[in-house]
Formats: structure tokens, sequence, C-alpha cells
């Protein structure tokens, strides 16, 4: 199992230098390095992203960054649709799932690699307020019928990609929440991470109740991953963010690729 926990610890570091989304290699690790199937590692990179969310966030609600009542709602969502995931996922064949997630991981390198190229911490310019607005005199969301009905999809889709792939869905969640609400990043971040952690742990409950789970590899990857995580934040302040996102991109590529080409063989 040492192998199996230095790859959690892998993971760990990943998400520790490049941000919620780093999450989506480690069912590809455990893929290639544990030579387990997608729906066997899907349920044990969902526990272990799961937990190192949760250090996140609860960072997150004590430094008061996190938007509980919309996490609690989009999570509400997601939870619908997890299980949903799982159990398309036990059920679809290898290689078709294999290659979806290739897709996915393509997809979330080309952002890392487009997020990397962008200057200044400036938020992106809208053509129209976001339905979700911040009462900066509350310092509440404005909550809305729109509102409730974008966060609603957004945990949706999370949810079910989270049950699907074993991911925990942060590709999702920070550019829904950029895109419909008007937060600051390190909100953003912070309510994304709690989403995230919530999601994950009921897939993982759902996986745990229905035998899908091998806890002989879970339990060592998880905690090789929050030591990973710890030691990244360590060193993530003093590497520069953009070279960070331009690596996490073209790793993320180059295992995209070789999915694709597992999953034709």
């Amino acid at each position: 199992m040492t192998l199996v926990a230095l790859l959690g610890f892998a993971v760990g570091i990943v998400l520790a230098l490049t941000g919620a989304g780093g999450g989506i290699l480690a069912v590809p690790l455990l893929v290639f390095g544990a030579g387990l199937s997608m729906a066997e590692a899907g349920p044990i990179g969902l526990l272990a992203v799961g937990l190192a969310a949760s250090l996140g966030a609860g960072m997150g609600l004590r430094s008061g960054t996190v938007r509980y009542k919309a996490a609690l709602l989009v999570a509400a969502a997601g939870v619908v649709c997890s299980p949903l995931g799982l159990w398309l996922a036990q059920r679809m064949p290898n290689r078709p799932l294999t290659a979806v997630f290739a897709i996915v991981l393509l997809y979330v390198a080309l952002r890392a690699w487009r997020r990397s190229r962008c200057t200044g911490d400036a938020p992106p310019e809208r053509g129209k307020p976001p339905p979700c607005r911040l009462d900066t005199a509350r310092g509440k969301l404005n909550w809305t019928a729109p509102c409730a009905r974008a966060l609603c999809w957004s945990g949706l889709v999370a949810g079910g990609l989270s049950g699907l792939l074993g991911v925990g869905g942060g590709f999702v969640m920070v550019p829904a929440l950029q895109r419909f609400t008007d937060l600051g990043t390190q909100s953003v971040l912070a309510t994304s991470l709690a989403v995230i952690a919530l999601v994950s742990m009921a897939g993982v409950a759902a996986s745990a109740a229905t035998g899908h789970l091998q806890w002989a590899v879970a339990v060592p990857f998880a905690f090789g991953a929050l030591a990973g995580m710890g030691a990244g934040r360590l060193v993530a302040a003093r590497l520069p963010a953009a070279r960070l996102q331009q690596g996490f991109a073209l790793v993320s590529a180059l295992v995209a690729v070789a999915l694709l080409v597992r999953a034709t063989a």
C-alpha cells in the first residue's frame, strides 16, 4: 500500500498547488498507478478529494469567506444527481467511461492554460449583472428565483459528474460561481470547496453503502492526499501561480491523451 499512499501524496500536492480542480488527476493516477478500473477508482478519488476539500472549507468558514447558504443549496442539488452518476458509472463499460473522463480532463487542461495567460486579479467583464448579487451592506447574497435556479443547475451538473467520474467538481463549481455571482475570488474558492466536500462525501457514502468502495486502497490513498496537501501548502506561496497552472494544464493534457489511447487501444 506504500505505492497507493505515494499516489495520494501526489494528488494532495497537486490540489495544494493548483486549487480545487486539481483533484481530477486522482482517478487517472489510480488507473495507471494502481491498475484499477475507472469505476473502481472513482469512489476512492472522491474520498481523497472530499477530505482535502473539507480542510479548505473549514478554513474558509473560520475566515468568513464561505457563503454557506449558497454552498448548502448547490450541494443539495449535487447530492440528488451524485448517486445517479455513480449508478451509471457502475454500469458503463470501462472504455467509454475512460473516453468521457479524458474529454473532461482535456477541457480542464484547456481552461487551466487559459487562466494562466490572464494577468491581474480583475474580475472578467460582464455583459449584464449576474443573477446572484452580494448585498454589501448585509454581507449576504440577495436571493431571487433566477439566483436559486442558476445555483441549482450548477449543483446538478457538478453532482452528476462527481458520481460518474469520481471528481469533486471544482472545475464546474469555480467557473459557475464566477459566472452566476459577484463574489470575490477567495469567497468563490472557499464556497466551491464547501460544495465539493459535501457532494464528495455523499458520493463516498453511496459507494460504501453499495459495496463499491475498496477501503484497503481508499484509506492509504486518502491519508497520502492529506499529507500531500499539507506539504504542498508549504511551498505553494513561493511558486508563480501562472507557471503552476501551465504545468498542471500540460500534465492534464498528457494524461488525457494517455487515457484516450487506453480507451481506444
